[in-house]
């Protein structure tokens, strides 16, 4: 069945054949066929563009468009004919490394930066006090566990929404962050993202609320390895 959403383009002129964005579909929706990435079936992409920030071509778009629906037992089947395990449609295999013989502790207790509540973006009322005037951040929940130095190297002084651009909907969230850059007169925009492919969606889906809203706020964007390290 057919419906109007969102979809990975690729302009063949500018795509390279590189390849980098293949392991960043979780999806397996693409492959190089003829020296060219192709979309291999529409209902194997969910349309949240996590392969885009891989592309060194910038090859890569989301359009709005007629296609098959996403089908997410399509793309089960998919990845167990590919010897992918299932796990990988939303999850991440585990990742493990040495930890330091000690964790440092600090001295005296450190008070939370955080200033508002609630901070689920699904939760957030656009026109709420905490936005008016604010630098905002847009973090994908995953970050504060990850990076230590969270409150201090960025959330002090910011206001803060978090979500999952993966499991949770895309859609939804683009049309509220729409809603709180028209209303809320942001000043900056910052998104915080995982380095692991699903969460480059929060990235794209950040930029097209900011054209919708018709506004014009500076935007940047951190990326936070699955060691706990910020990646320039």
């Amino acid at each position: 069945m057919k419906v109007i959403r969102k979809i990975v383009k690729i302009d063949e002129e500018k795509c390279n054949g590189c390849g980098l964005c293949i392991p960043n579909c979780p999806e397996g929706a693409l492959q190089i066929i003829d020296g060219k990435a192709k979309l291999v079936s529409e209902v194997y992409c969910d349309g949240l563009g996590a392969c885009i920030g891989a592309c060194p071509q910038g090859a890569i778009t989301i359009e709005e468009r007629e296609a098959e629906e996403f089908d997410e037992k399509a793309v089960k089947r998919h990845l167990g004919e590919k010897g992918i395990a299932e796990a990988h449609v939303h999850e991440h295999p585990p990742m493990r490394w040495r930890a330091p013989a000690e964790v440092s502790r600090p001295s005296s207790h450190v008070s939370s930066a955080l200033s508002q509540w609630p901070v689920q973006l699904t939760l957030v009322h656009p026109q709420a006090p905490c936005f008016q005037d604010a630098d905002l951040l847009v973090v994908a929940d995953c970050v504060p566990f990850a990076y230590a130095n969270f409150h201090q190297d960025f959330l002090k002084g910011k206001s803060i929404v978090i979500g999952c651009p993966k499991l949770d909907d895309a859609r939804f969230y683009e049309s509220k962050l729409a809603e709180l850059f028209r209303q809320s007169n942001i000043r900056s925009v910052t998104v915080i993202n995982m380095e692991v492919p699903c969460c480059y969606g929060l990235h794209f889906l950040t930029q097209k609320a900011l054209q919708n809203s018709g506004g014009k706020i500076p935007m940047k964007q951190v990326i936070i390895s699955v060691r706990g390290e910020r990646k320039e």
